[in-house]
């Protein structure tokens, strides 16, 4: 029997890894994370569900029977993932909250606490899994539902945060999940899902960057340099984005799509979204900051990829220099990847690690 520190979130997920550990026979205890956004009171319009969340994850904890601690990380939670977005945007980049998120805050931050604490392990409602190896290290592997398979977002964990780390629910498909919950009697097992970036809820990101970065409106033009609008700073824009731009489509009703912030003039350069259009499909592109959650692969070879997570994964020949970073040739052109993006790298259902887009 092992002693495990589940992170509840509030959702029917983490409320069914606790549950599963507790049938095992585990000492299971939970905690919530008490994150930036649920203090610092910024007056945001929109849903940030964080309160109701709470009250969810004591519903579940009394009706396991189990402790429930309340964590402030707040002032973690500033530094590692709010200034990283905001500084992210602020530089151009497409930065991804949720990824870093997960390995400087769940498994990071929080895990620590739970070995301070003395407990042998973790637990979140990820669907991935975990296979433990001879040789006592541990690989993180795609979760057994297509459809929900979270692995891209552990891309970037170690191996000592996934040797610690526990994903209990990762070989069940949401469906049964939320039939075991509602067996259970849960009181969240109708929850709907949380959407948007992890500490946002439903707020918009342009109205919380609004608070941080001015706007700095500049020209949209197409590719043959014609004046189309103006863009209220290229902070607001990602590679690929479609909405939001106020640049009417053509006679034949095709819509503009950005394929290029050029920081030097402030301009925002948007074409139309035909395969091969140059800066929205590539077929070429560097990662860095590698990371790897086993071992490192240090040899060309070919590998699958996503590059998000709904994405599929699909074939790419990877070059690492040695330092870091390598040279992805994909198969297949890619549409819209931005800097600041992940990549998550694959062999067969295993995870290897993955990289930051340059």
């Amino acid at each position: 029997m092992s002693r495990i520190l589940v992170a509840l979130s509030g959702g029917v997920d983490s409320a069914v890894a606790a549950l599963l550990l507790q049938r095992q026979g585990h000492e299971v205890h939970a905690a919530y994370m008490r994150t930036w956004m649920n203090e610092e009171g910024v007056p945001l319009p929109g849903e940030c569900p964080w309160e109701d969340d709470v009250a969810n994850a004591r519903g579940v904890c009394e009706a396991l029977g189990i402790p429930l601690r309340v964590l402030n990380l707040v002032k973690d939670y500033r530094e590692h993932v709010v200034e990283y977005l905001v500084e992210g945007y602020r530089r151009g980049l497409t930065p991804n909250p949720d990824i870093v998120c997960n390995r400087e805050m769940k498994f990071g931050v929080f895990l620590r606490a739970a070995m301070a604490e003395g407990f042998d392990f973790m637990a979140t409602g990820h669907y991935a899994r975990r296979r433990d190896n001879p040789d006592g290290r541990v690989d993180i592997l795609s979760g057994l539902d297509p459809n929900k398979d979270q692995s891209y977002f552990l891309a970037l964990l170690r191996q000592e945060q996934a040797c610690r780390s526990l994903f209990p629910i990762g070989a069940l498909r949401k469906g049964e999940v939320r039939a075991i919950a509602r067996e259970a009697g849960l009181p969240n097992a109708a929850r709907k899902d949380s959407q948007g970036i992890c500490f946002l809820g439903k707020v918009p990101i342009n109205q919380f960057l609004a608070l941080y970065i001015p706007d700095n409106p500049g020209p949209i033009v197409n590719t043959a340099g014609k004046l189309l609008g103006c863009h209220r700073g290229l902070h607001r824009h990602t590679i690929g984005q479609r909405k939001g731009l106020d640049v009417p489509s053509n006679a034949d009703h095709e819509h503009y799509v950005v394929v290029a912030k050029e920081f030097d003039t402030n301009t925002l350069r948007v074409a139309f979204d035909h395969p091969g259009t140059p800066g929205l499909y590539v077929d070429r592109a560097t990662v860095h900051n590698l990371s790897w959650v086993n071992a490192p692969v240090a040899t060309e070879c070919e590998l699958p990829v996503r590059v998000r997570y709904r994405d599929n994964p699909m074939r790419a020949h990877f070059k690492p220099d040695g330092l870091g970073s390598a040279q992805i040739h994909f198969h297949e052109p890619q549409r819209g990847i931005a800097p600041g993006q992940i990549l998550a790298l694959y062999d067969g259902e295993t995870l290897l690690g993955g990289g930051v887009f340059l």
